[in-house]
């Protein structure tokens, strides 16, 4: 009789190690091990995609402010351009209105129109000028019958001097008294006779030059005004 133990006898250990609790076990470590691995990666993959996000809300917030870094847009299309300074104040607005009219106009910092740049629905143009009181001062005009001229006002905004040329080719400039009534006069008729005229009392007041912001058409206004003082005649 031999003293071997037989083959199939499994030892104490190996015994312990199959046990169902034991294996339990073994298998709840790997389990974690595993939760733990993947938990480092989710927090590696979330602090990725929150790095490329802010990249690129930073790309789109410098392309809104200066555009593309090395790209330039082909075309802009809008009704109304804004300009507006540091704090926020409306400096410049170029749009086209409900009336048809195209017109930039350029404002003080106390939001008042000192400048405007005009093209009516009927193809008249105008640049006017206007003082810190909002009171158009010197307006330029050309209306749709070829009809130019250039009109001054004072303070209270009525025409006291027009430089004007009419369709037919005549050429006169006027002056005004502070009522707005047409004193003197100098210029050229359509045959090319020279006029002069002085007037030794009032006449009929003019209207004075006015701007609006509405729909009517301002900047036509001093034309029509330098075509409604009453013309220099000849002198006899």
């Amino acid at each position: 009789m031999s003293g071997t133990p037989a083959p199939d006898a499994a030892r104490p250990e190996d015994q312990a190690r199959h046990r169902p609790e034991v294996v339990f076990l073994h298998r709840l470590e790997a389990l974690e091990r595993e939760n733990r691995r993947l938990r480092r990666y989710s927090t590696y993959a979330f602090m990725g995609l929150a790095i490329l996000l802010g990249l690129i809300v930073a790309l789109v917030w410098m392309s809104g402010r200066q555009g593309a870094p090395g790209t330039v847009a082909d075309q802009v299309a809008a009704r109304q351009f804004v300009l507006r300074d540091k704090t926020g104040a409306i400096r410049g607005v170029w749009g086209l209105g409900e009336d048809g009219a195209v017109r930039l106009a350029l404002q003080d910092q106390a939001a008042r129109p000192r400048v405007k740049v005009s093209l009516l629905q009927d193809g008249t143009a105008g640049l006017s000028f206007a003082d810190s009181a909002g009171h158009p001062r010197a307006v330029f005009a050309l209306l749709p019958d070829q009809t130019g001229s250039v009109a001054f006002a004072d303070e209270a905004g009525r025409t006291r001097s027009v430089l004007g040329i009419s369709a037919d080719g005549s050429a006169n400039i006027v002056f005004a008294d502070r009522s707005g009534s047409t004193r003197a006069g100098l210029g050229v008729d359509e045959a090319g006779h020279s006029t002069f005229t002085l007037a030794d009392r009032m006449s009929d007041s003019q209207a004075p030059v006015t701007e609006s912001v509405g729909g009517e058409a301002p900047d036509s206004q001093p034309a029509a005004a330098a075509k409604g003082h009453t013309p220099p005649k000849r002198k006899r």
